[in-house]
């Protein structure tokens, strides 16, 4: 019970670290277009991720505990590793101001963990499959819908007087801010509870043919709040205004585009990432004016972490799994 206990609460400080450090993918347009200030934004940005668990189902979080590794091989050795590993990955990324996805982080730490204690047999390798494809068409999909979305309302305002459209688009960050934070929410908080679930089962206090149970449910999502209460400013920098200079016209569409590719990628019970998702509409916004409006030296540098995401916390987590392993038959 006690190694319980340990694994829920490193399992709450991840979700609170995913906060923070994933603040910039819900309040960095907001505050590059300084429609609101940095705490302003944060708090909104806490408010709609908190009560995202009164809209979506559970189907991220289903998929997370039951539809990566094998629930029967899985133990609290297993999670408590993979946990420190993804905990260890976010905090050095959030330290250099790279916005990586701590949704992979925790998959890929989950991951090596699993197969460092159970061999490759212990994966649902179709389930990582669709993870690792999503990390490519997360961003291109959030792109695509943003500069659709773009290209469509600057052919609606083109005769229109620029400086009352853009306090019309600067109200309307608000509301897609809003909207993205639910799907933030909605996808990165059930991440957690998954993990919570998959710990449960393993100490046999549930079944896999259990539901999620609901205190479950709204600590995550209080611990995701909390986390983004927080700030990643480090992060929210070069999200904000690093990547490409963005308006407000733009703010909105890129987050608008983000929060319908969460919205459908949540009800399909895909955990994909948050960060490559709004990356993906501001660059795909910021490129619309011209190619060179994006600093894509930094963008290459992004891109390399989110490939580079999954495999170094598989390994750091295997390496901690062996270690944990080791210290416990030492001490018994």
């Amino acid at each position: 019970m006690t190694l319980l206990i340990i694994v829920i609460a490193l399992a709450f400080v991840f979700d609170v670290i995913n906060g923070f450090h994933d603040a910039a993918n819900s309040i960095a347009t907001i505050v590059a277009t300084k429609v609101l200030t940095p705490f302003q934004a944060v708090l909104w940005a806490a408010f709609f991720n908190f009560i995202a668990f009164l809209i979506f189902g559970l189907h991220v979080a289903n998929t997370i505990g039951k539809g990566i590794v094998h629930p029967e091989i899985v133990t609290l050795e297993v999670v408590i590793s993979g946990l420190i590993g993804a905990i260890i990955w976010n905090l050095i990324t959030w330290f250099l101001g790279i916005p990586s996805s701590s949704s992979h982080t925790l998959i890929g730490g989950f991951v090596g963990a699993a197969i460092a204690s159970a061999g490759f047999d212990s994966v649902f390798y179709s389930g990582i499959i669709k993870i690792i494809v999503f990390i490519v068409f997360a961003p291109l999909i959030g792109a695509f819908v943003s500069v659709t979305l773009s290209i469509i309302l600057m052919h609606v305002c083109k005769n229109m007087a620029w400086i009352p459209v853009n306090k019309v688009f600067r109200r309307l960050q608000l509301i897609s801010a809003a909207a993205y934070s639910i799907g933030h929410g909605s996808n990165d908080a059930q991440k957690t509870m998954g993990i919570i679930f998959v710990a449960l089962i393993a100490s046999e206090q549930l079944t896999a043919e259990d539901v999620i149970p609901f205190w479950v449910v709204i600590a995550s999502h209080l611990a995701m709040a909390i986390g983004t209460l927080l700030g990643g400013w480090r992060i929210v920098k070069t999200m904000a205004s690093k990547l490409t200079h963005i308006g407000s016209f733009q703010g909105f569409c890129a987050e608008t585009g983000g929060a319908i590719t969460l919205f459908s990628t949540s009800i399909l019970g895909i955990p994909v990432s948050t960060t490559h998702t709004i990356a993906g509409g501001i660059v795909g916004v910021g490129s619309i004016k011209r190619l060179s409006a994006v600093r894509w030296g930094l963008t290459k540098s992004i891109v390399i972490a989110w490939i580079v995401t999954i495999p170094i916390t598989s390994l750091m987590s295997a390496m901690i799994y062996l270690l944990i392993n080791f210290l416990l038959k030492g001490y018994s």
